[in-house]
């Protein structure tokens, strides 16, 4: 992917305008009396920012223009559902939205696809383990069913594999009565080098609307990619004190992200 092209979609991105706050603030007001001409005006003034978030994407193997008209979607998407009385900057409430845009994008378009073979496997290899499980009154192993099926275990194994969702970091695991612990809960924080850069856009004005010990909470979870059971042993509270608190932390920045 080309990102050093000048003219991306016809776009010359070397002459792309600077919006200072106060043009900002008035091309929105009259982008919330309807003014078509100023909501075109705000798109155009904020092309850098899909550019800035675009250069994060470049080792995808994706056409620049095509994940530009993508991020110009969710730039859109941003200035009409931004609300100006949550006193949050644009660029923090926008990139998020063009992120997430483009990586659905991504997600839809990728060329990996489960064959129709593979999928079908696997629902004989279901079918099969349901019979057999009716038949035995015990759930059968892997053996077991290839063996029914005739194939390779292997085969039934990378099949089942295929078709699996992915676990939810919300699924419960836990729960006695009280808040629920999640899978998210369970595990550190591996600090995904792709999303670092955003923390400091995103996050760091949220993270001035806690108090000391969420801040300091999340500043271990999240930053430094301890598990809740460390947290709480390093501030010497429970891990349920520690779940709460992070929680109504999460709760309340999630306002001004």
């Amino acid at each position: 992917m080309a990102m050093h092209k000048v003219e991306i979609c016809g776009v010359n991105t070397s002459k792309l305008p600077i919006l200072n706050d106060k043009q900002k603030k008035i091309l929105f007001d009259k982008i919330l009396q309807g003014d078509r001409e100023a909501r075109e005006e705000y798109i155009y003034g904020n092309l850098r920012l899909v550019l800035s978030v675009i250069q994060r994407f470049q080792n995808r193997g994706e056409y620049a223009d095509d994940l530009f008209q993508v991020g110009c979607i969710g730039l859109m998407k941003a200035i009409d559902n931004f609300d100006i009385t949550q006193n949050v900057k644009f660029s923090t409430y926008a990139v998020p939205m063009i992120i997430g845009e483009i990586r659905r994008y991504l997600r839809d378009n990728n060329s990996i696809r489960v064959s129709r073979s593979l999928r079908d496997t696997a629902y004989k290899a279901l079918r099969t383990k349901e019979q057999l499980t009716n038949k035995n009154s015990k759930e059968p192993t892997i053996m077991e069913i290839a063996k029914e099926m005739g194939i390779p275990k292997e085969d039934i194994v990378f099949a089942l594999d295929a078709i699996q969702d992915p676990v939810s970091l919300f699924e419960p695991v836990y729960q006695d009565g009280g808040d629920a612990l999640y899978v998210m809960d369970q595990i550190s924080d591996e600090k995904n080098q792709d999303e670092r850069w955003l923390e400091s856009i995103a996050l760091n004005e949220a993270m001035k609307r806690l108090n000391e010990r969420e801040k300091r909470i999340l500043t271990l979870r999240f930053f430094r990619g301890k598990t809740q059971m460390e947290v709480a042993e390093e501030i010497g509270i429970s891990q349920a004190q520690v779940s709460r608190l992070e929680k109504t932390a999460l709760k309340h920045m999630r306002k001004y992200v």
